[in-house]
C-alpha cells in the first residue's frame, strides 16, 4: 500500500570481521528477508561485496567500516545501530593471524601486540559496548570466535595462540557472569576452514572444511543456545590431550606440527 511504513525486522544480527572468511560466511548464513544485518569490517570493497550478496538474499544491511580497536567512533556507531535495531545476536569474528618467519627466534613485540589488540581487546571493545543494552533488555546472544589454538598454544604462532586463549577465557567468564541477565554466550573454537587467513598458512591443515560448512555449524550452535562448540572433534580432542599430557611430551608433539604464516 502506498505510504505504508517498512516492516520492522524480525531479527537483528551484528557481525565483526564480516568482509571475508568466517565473518562473511556467517553474514551470508544469516541473510534472509526480515533480518537486519550490521556488517563491520576494514576492507571496504570486500565488505561491500558481502553486503550486496546479503541484500540480494533479502536482508536489510548496514555497513560499518571500522577497526574494532577504535574505541570511540566504533562504539558510537554500534550504539546508534543497536538503538535503531536492537541486536538479538552479536558475532565477534574479527581477527588476524601472524607468526615468526622461518628462521626467526620468536615473534616481535609489535607483531604479538597487534594480534592481541585486535583478536582479544577488539572483541572486548565490541562486547563491552553492547552488553549493557542487551542485559537491560534481558535477552541476546553473543558468539565469540576463538580457535582450537586456544586449547594448546601453537609453537609457530605464539601471539595468535595467546590472543585466542585470552578470548576463550574471557568468553567462558563472561557467560557465567551474564547468563542470569538473559544474555547467552557461545564460545566457538574452530579448526581450519577455507578463508584468506588459511590461504596464508604454509603447512598442514588437517580436516579443513569450507567456510560455509563452518558457518552452518556455528549458526546452529548460536541458535540453539550452546555454551561451547569446538570442531572438528578429532583435532579438538588432540589439542586438549596435548594440554593435559606431561609438558615435555606435549611440546614434542606440537613441535612436529610445522608451519609458518605468510605476511598479509
Amino acid at each position: 500500500m502506498a505510504g505504508a511504513l517498512p516492516e520492522s525486522p524480525k531479527m537483528a544480527v551484528g557481525i565483526t570481521g564480516a568482509s571475508s572468511g568466517l565473518g562473511a560466511a556467517l553474514a551470508r548464513a544469516y541473510a534472509a528477508p526480515g533480518v537486519a544485518l550490521a556488517l563491520i569490517g576494514r576492507d571496504a570493497p570486500r565488505l561491500d561485496a558481502v553486503a550486496e550478496a546479503c541484500r540480494d538474499a533479502g536482508a536489510i544491511v548496514d555497513v560499518g567500516r571500522f577497526d574494532v580497536t577504535d574505541r570511540d567512533s566504533f562504539a558510537f556507531w554500534l550504539k546508534a545501530y543497536d538503538h535503531r535495531h536492537p541486536l538479538d545476536v552479536l558475532i565477534v569474528s574479527a581477527g588476524i593471524s601472524a607468526g615468526p618467519a622461518p628462521g626467526d627466534v620468536g615473534e616481535s613485540f609489535e607483531l604479538t601486540a597487534r594480534q592481541v589488540e585486535i583478536n582479544l581487546l577488539g572483541a572486548v571493545n565490541t562486547v563491552a559496548t553492547l552488553l549493557p543494552a542487551m542485559a537491560a533488555r534481558g535477552r541476546g546472544r553473543i558468539a565469540l570466535i576463538a580457535s582450537l589454538a586456544a586449547y594448546r598454544g601453537l609453537p609457530y604462532a605464539p601471539g595468535y595462540s595467546a590472543s585466542k586463549a585470552g578470548l576463550r577465557a574471557y568468553g567462558e567468564a563472561l557467560r557465567a557472569l551474564v547468563e542470569p541477565q538473559g544474555v547467552r554466550v557461545t564460545v566457538v573454537c574452530p579448526g581450519f576452514f577455507a578463508s584468506p587467513m588459511t590461504d596464508r598458512w604454509k603447512g598442514p591443515t588437517p580436516l579443513a572444511m569450507s567456510g560455509e560448512r563452518a558457518a552452518r555449524k556455528i549458526r546452529r550452535a548460536i541458535d540453539s543456545g550452546r555454551r561451547r562448540v569446538s570442531f572438528p572433534w578429532p583435532l579438538a580432542f588432540g589439542l586438549r590431550l596435548c594440554d593435559v599430557l606431561p609438558a615435555a611430551l606435549g611440546d614434542r608433539i606440537m613441535r612436529g606440527f610445522r608451519f609458518w604464516i605468510r605476511s598479509a
